[in-house]
């Protein structure tokens, strides 16, 4: 039994690093740090032998199969130059895949003094749009929003440039209402809800 969950957590471990390393490849390519690529006419890709430093932590072989993974899903695509290279860059499917990985990594920064300021998100999103909706609501729960009632929810922080870009990711800003208040009923419940942040 121990052997096998060795080999169990062993995989878990090498697929997280694979997810980490192909986000790295695509932070890279939005960050504009170009890799030169040839191919044969099948689009079996090739690394060239001179490659930027910020590629060479990753194995020839695992980047090559992930641009080959990454082209087939739309979100790289190539530049062909004259001397027969190319330089691989982001499509707008690719570009969108980064927003929303950047969106993983989103905190609410917490201020040395609370300013005694509520920030509320309401939203009424149809069922024609759950997807999107499940999403939004998952995020603010990461985002340690508390659900004070069905579709309203609570942070003490300030967190407006968060929801703009969430509203915006999940295309849903026409349903989401944000504001702030420094004055709500039962407030003692939010207190002490959120009193280690405070």
């Amino acid at each position: 039994m121990t052997h096998k969950l060795t080999i169990v957590r062993e995989c878990v471990i090498v697929i997280i690093m694979r997810s980490l390393n192909k986000r790295k490849i695509l932070f890279l390519l939005a960050a504009g740090v170009s890799l030169g690529i040839a191919h044969s006419p099948q689009r079996h890709f090739t690394i060239v032998k001179k490659i930027p430093k910020e590629w060479r932590k990753m194995k020839r072989r695992y980047l090559r199969e992930c641009i080959n993974e990454f082209y087939k899903d739309k979100l790289v695509d190539f530049k062909e130059h004259s001397n027969g290279l190319c330089t691989m860059m982001l499509t707008e499917k690719g570009k969108k895949k980064v927003v929303a990985l950047n969106a993983d990594n989103m905190e609410i920064k917490r201020p040395a003094v609370w300013d005694h300021k509520w920030r509320v998100v309401i939203s009424d999103i149809p069922e024609s749009e759950r997807p999107a909706r499940n999403a939004l609501r998952e995020r603010l729960k990461n985002l340690s929003f508390y659900s004070w009632q069905k579709s309203v929810f609570v942070h003490p922080h300030d967190c407006l440039n968060e929801i703009e870009f969430l509203v915006e990711l999940f295309q849903v800003r026409p349903y989401v209402r944000f504001f702030e208040t420094s004055k709500v009923m039962n407030e003692e419940e939010l207190l002490l809800h959120f009193e280690d942040i405070l």
